[in-house]
């Protein structure tokens, strides 16, 4: 049944979950879209010790460098973010230097420049900001008119307008096997913003309780069982058994069809799998395995809360990412959020990738959806040119 649904889902089709009386009653709200590329105003400029010609600008919550006097506070930019792939044309060609790089990114293969973090005089530039000049005679793909008249207002989302799709390195050949299907869209994907993106939750949260988890530096699985079978996903896609697959392999490993079997309702169980020829190993682990740091109720639509989480880890007996604070208060500025973040592993002795907050009851925010986001450590991103 899911493999049908997986194929009409593939051709375009509609499908009805309604039916299924496991997976109608959904209730979270879709995590916000991360933008790319998008239209933001310049909040604050600041000069850099020792540089005539460049400064510091800050675009939402974000640090970019850029050229003395081509923003003023107060101006609208075209802000692109860190792993951002830049298509290769005359706009873009000051960053050839940086070299061509390659981009597998929903089932096709991309080529342009990479953003990455740098530091540039002692201060670390997260992303690009270019003049809204750079829209200028640019129109989507589908719009027919010749002259079409668009209206840039701060926060749109010119992604496809520009050609800019998100970076993601080639699969591991351990990682890839036999697709069965798409992800399912009943249950919500892994991706978490980061929270420069994001800073106003920052003060629209102060009061709330969080729970704050290492980021493991790894790639993230999806287990569950539906109408008696078990299924196994990587980020975007459900893939059949296969022994060759270290998906399946951890998850034979720690029994965790036989144990999801044990529980009296239908989860889902989501992990980061970390290990040999997986990002590099910078954890250092031997062989495979899975830190889990969701549990999404499928019947319910609905993440389970801290409590109820670490209760049902510790049922199951399954490795949890590591808990760094179970009674954390938001800090006031994005700038204490990311030296919070910047620390080592618990894991090993390496920098830590960053952490991941979510508030002890699960609540719902205007912005993010879930209350969840994470903070990334400058110090990883600058020691593996992320």
């Amino acid at each position: 049944m899911t493999a049908l649904i997986c194929k009409k889902l593939a051709m375009g089709a509609v499908v009805n979950f309604a039916k299924s009386p496991k997976i109608a009653n959904q209730c979270y709200n879709p995590p916000m879209e991360r933008k790319l590329a998008s239209i933001q105003k310049i909040l604050d400029i600041k000069p850099i010790e020792g540089a005539d010609t460049i400064v510091c600008a800050t675009v939402l919550g974000w640090h970019v460098v850029t050229r003395k006097d081509e923003f003023k506070v107060g101006d609208l930019c075209v802000y692109f973010e860190v792993d951002s792939l830049l298509p290769v044309t005359e706009d873009f060609a000051f960053l050839a230097k940086g070299g061509v790089k390659k981009s597998y990114f929903g089932g096709k293969e991309y080529e342009g420049y990479r953003l990455r973090t740098i530091k540039l005089r002692g201060q670390v530039s997260q992303g690009l900001c270019l003049p809204m000049s750079i829209l200028t005679g640019k129109k989507y793909p589908n719009d027919a008119r010749e002259v079409p008249v668009y209206d840039y207002k701060e926060g749109l989302d010119v992604s496809a307008l520009l050609g800019v799709v998100k970076y993601e390195g080639a699969i591991p050949a351990c990682l890839t096997g036999v697709v069965r299907g798409l992800f399912p869209s009943y249950i919500p994907k892994t991706d978490e913003i980061r929270l420069q993106a994001v800073p106003q939750i920052l003060e629209r949260h102060k009061a709330k309780r969080f729970y704050v988890t290492e980021k493991v530096d790894g790639t993230s699985m999806t287990v569950f069982l539906k109408d008696g079978e078990l299924h196994v996903c990587s980020r975007g896609l459900d893939l059949l058994e296969s022994d060759k697959n270290t998906y399946w392999q951890v998850v034979r490993a720690l029994n965790l069809e036989e144990k999801l079997r044990t529980l009296a309702k239908p989860y889902a169980l989501q992990g980061e799998v970390v290990g040999d020829h997986i990002q590099n190993n910078r954890l250092k682990i031997n062989g495979h395995t899975s830190f889990f740091f969701n549990i999404y109720d499928i019947e319910k639509g609905k993440f389970l809360a801290y409590t109820d989480f670490m209760s049902t880890i510790k049922e199951l007996d399954v490795p949890v990412v590591p808990l760094i604070d179970d009674n954390f208060t938001l800090l006031p500025t994005v700038d204490e959020m990311v030296v919070y973040a910047t620390r080592k592993s618990v894991i090993a002795d390496t920098e830590v990738e960053g952490v991941v907050i979510r508030s002890i009851e699960e609540t719902q925010d205007e912005d993010l959806g879930r209350l969840s986001f994470k903070v990334i450590n400058p110090e990883f991103l600058l020691k593996y040119g992320e």
